[in-house]
């Protein structure tokens, strides 16, 4: 199996797979962009076209090659991800020679659900039971057309039906529950958790069924409307857009996605032809959804439900996508009180309503103003002090400054005012920064960074030689804090010894222990990531290491019983110490 992965990796270029992911940069002999798997605004996010391999020097902290970059952008397992690149090289797998369990467990739960799937939809569409949905779903002018394309189904009123039809399909009680199909009352029995519901499958942006929801057919049952799998090991609410799987190719085309409340919303939509739709789960707009979104377009437009909590959930999703760089606005609609019924209303007058969407400012002013409707000194502080910390985010000059004209109008306030609360703002926006900036020095040492930082240098560099001479006169093996980076260290000495003509890190690597290899790959693409290390000479930075190591030696020494030795040693350290602050006072 081994040759076959090595081989799919070959016939793949890291960068032009990437490249269909997210924007990369030259930056000497690597890559750069932002990171995919967190918001940043700095690049730290480093691939190497030679090595096949891309870290991340942000907060993930994370890195791999192309399969591991699948698996965590699709959320897939090793097994799932080595079968889909197999497919885009043509290369036929042989049988996997290892047990990937994750892989099996969520394989079966993927059928278990398209099973369960297929039961509710042929209960809908074939028997007399399903007849009271096809009425309902008539009576919401959803057509039949559409309802198969989403896969609609019906779950029956009875307690176990489901239950019993999946154990005749030989999958454990087990696993029903633990796909969230069945619920386990207070006396350890099973039942059917969606009863007398139509149902709605969910599926991932594959396609691949990962949950349910159900509403409530029988208005007069005292029950949640609509209830939704549970967490699983498919299912993440946070995670997760009702119809992205029909949507995305839409909102490539159209360069922008409509986010609306329901599922009904999304279905009427597609079935009048706007299919760049898809529904949020839950009650608000998540990071995790809109950083999904972001993966097929920049531009979001939210369109809620007309009512208070729908104002209040555009709140939140603005919120949520504060760091995220999408361009977010606000569509309001009439004719209903949500976009389902709204498009049955009038579908012409809706489209227009598309296009003339809100700015989020402008959203957001309105929105506080109804907060705060009274004319008093009050409720315009109120108004002002909700309204800041979101125009404090605009980079762009201009559209700050008509914010902040058209603010101070509204309260009836000069633009001085608003200006000097927006620099109050960024003042304790900065000081928060600065203290997680100090927080995270504390996590990342500079010592530390800075040695890796000095190897990454010196096997990156052609003249990897050179470097180690500058390097080794000053330090070392034994100088590096962490134990791998002293070993990698000795290895590369060790192996200058028998290739002294030309360093080449492929043969390198290879010859390094398997426990190091991670390790020397990540040092390997950490002199391209932002340290601020690049515009201080490298001797520079060798002899503040080498400052850092005998200042430590002298507080341990003086930790030490006095002894003859002890004495030595220690005036040895302080002579150094003297004459590496020397040269460091030279500059």
């Amino acid at each position: 199996m081994e040759p076959q992965i090595e081989e799919i990796k070959k016939r793949i270029d890291i960068i032009e797979f990437l490249g269909n992911y997210i924007s990369l940069k030259r930056t000497g002999r690597n890559f750069k962009g932002l990171c995919p798997f967190h918001n940043e605004k700095t690049a730290s996010f480093v691939v190497s076209p030679e090595r096949q391999i891309w870290h991340c020097f942000g907060s993930c902290g994370i890195g791999g090659d192309v399969i591991s970059f699948l698996m965590k952008w699709e959320n897939i397992t090793f097994s799932e991800a080595l079968t889909e690149l197999a497919e885009k090289t043509g290369i036929k797998l042989k049988r996997v020679q290892f047990e990937d369990k994750e892989w099996q467990i969520k394989q079966r739960m993927i059928q278990l659900n398209s099973l369960t799937c297929d039961y509710f939809e042929y209960l809908l569409n074939n028997t007399d039971l399903g007849k009271r949905t096809r009425e309902y779903l008539d009576l919401r002018k959803t057509d039949s057309k559409i309802a198969k394309k989403f896969h609609l189904g019906y779950a029956p009123s009875s307690w176990d039906s489901l239950l019993t039809f999946l154990k005749k399909k030989k999958y454990t009680v087990e696993e029903i529950y633990k796909a969230g199909l069945i619920v386990k009352n207070s006396k350890g029995n099973y039942y059917d958790r969606f009863r007398g519901r139509v149902m709605f499958p969910i599926r991932d942006a594959r396609g691949n069924v990962i949950g349910f929801s159900g509403r409530l057919l029988d208005s007069d049952i005292k029950e949640a409307k609509y209830i939704n799998t549970p967490e699983t090991l498919l299912y993440h609410k946070r995670e997760t857009l009702y119809g992205i799987d029909l949507a995305k190719e839409a909102i490539k085309k159209k360069e922008n996605a409509l986010l609306v409340e329901g599922e009904f919303d999304v279905i009427s939509l597609h079935q009048y032809g706007i299919e760049n739709a898809v529904a949020i789960k839950g009650s608000a707009v998540t990071k995790e959804q809109l950083l999904l979104l972001k993966r097929y377009t920049p531009r979001i437009i939210l369109s809620l439900d007309a009512d208070s909590a729908g104002e209040e959930a555009i709140k939140r999703g603005i919120e949520e996508g504060e760091d995220t760089e999408l361009d977010i606005s606000v569509v309001h609609f009439e004719g209903g009180k949500d976009p389902d019924e709204a498009v049955h209303t009038d579908l012409q007058a809706f489209k227009k309503n598309l296009e003339k969407t809100i700015p989020i400012f402008d959203f957001l002013i309105n929105f506080f103003q109804k907060k705060y409707p009274d004319n008093t000194p009050f409720s315009k502080k109120k108004i002002g002090e909700e309204i800041i910390p979101f125009l404090s985010k605009v980079k762009n000059p201009i559209i700050q400054s008509y914010y902040m004209k058209r603010l101070a109008e509204i309260l009836q306030v000069s633009e001085e005012s608003i200006s000097e609360t927006l620099k109050k703002e960024k003042f304790r926006k900065k000081t928060k920064f600065l203290y997680i900036k100090k927080q995270n020095e504390n996590i990342f040492d500079r010592v530390d960074i800075l040695q890796k930082y000095l190897v990454s240098v010196m096997l990156q560099s052609d003249n990897a030689y050179d470097i180690s001479e500058k390097i080794f006169t000053v330090l070392t093996p034994n100088d590096f804090i962490i134990r791998s980076l002293k070993k990698i260290c000795e290895a590369f000495l060790k192996f200058k010894k028998t290739h002294s003509q030309k360093f080449d890190f492929n043969l390198f690597i290879h010859d390094l222990p398997q426990e190091l290899r991670a390790m020397g790959e990540e040092v390997y693409l950490i002199g391209s990531s932002e340290w601020g290390f690049n515009m201080i000479k490298i001797d520079r930075l060798i002899l503040e290491v080498k400052r850092y190591i005998l200042k430590k030696r002298i507080s341990e020494l003086l930790e030490i019983e006095n002894n003859s030795e002890k004495e030595k040693e220690l005036l040895l350290a302080a002579t150094a110490l003297k004459e590496v602050e020397k040269k460091l006072s030279l500059g």
